[in-house]
């Protein structure tokens, strides 16, 4: 589901772009994946995602991750959640997948300033 399709059934559509190597850069033949996730700001729930990039960065098998949590109504932020395989050569610790849906996440929570919290190891002067 893109934007307008999203507008049109009701939710409050919000798409994120992002991009990420397709396996530990270190490593030869990284790829960058570009991404764009269409999620609903007010449950947080996957609406759709587009996948771009090198045959070699297995876009055709990473879209099915975001096809199941479709399917399964899961929140984009549940999707960092999943167990994924991980092997240097050919993934990261965070998947491609999971970083974009950490990106969007992160563009849904308001931009405020860092707090400062004083240590509770000091004390005021007396």
């Amino acid at each position: 589901m893109r934007d307008d399709g999203a507008r049109d059934a009701g939710f409050t559509p919000l798409t994120v772009a992002t991009s990420a190597p397709d396996h530990k850069p270190y490593y030869p033949g990284a790829h960058e994946l570009h991404m764009r996730w269409i999620g609903d700001r007010d449950s947080g729930r996957l609406l759709g995602c587009q996948i771009a990039g090198h045959r070699d960065g297995q876009v055709a098998k990473r879209i099915d991750i975001p096809a199941a949590a479709i399917f399964a109504g899961l929140a984009i932020d549940q999707i960092g959640d999943l167990d994924l395989s991980y092997t240097p050569p050919f993934g990261m610790p965070w998947d491609a997948l999971q970083l974009a849906a950490q990106a969007w996440t992160a563009e849904l929570e308001p931009k405020r300033a860092p707090t400062v919290v004083a240590s509770h190891h000091e004390h005021p002067q007396r």
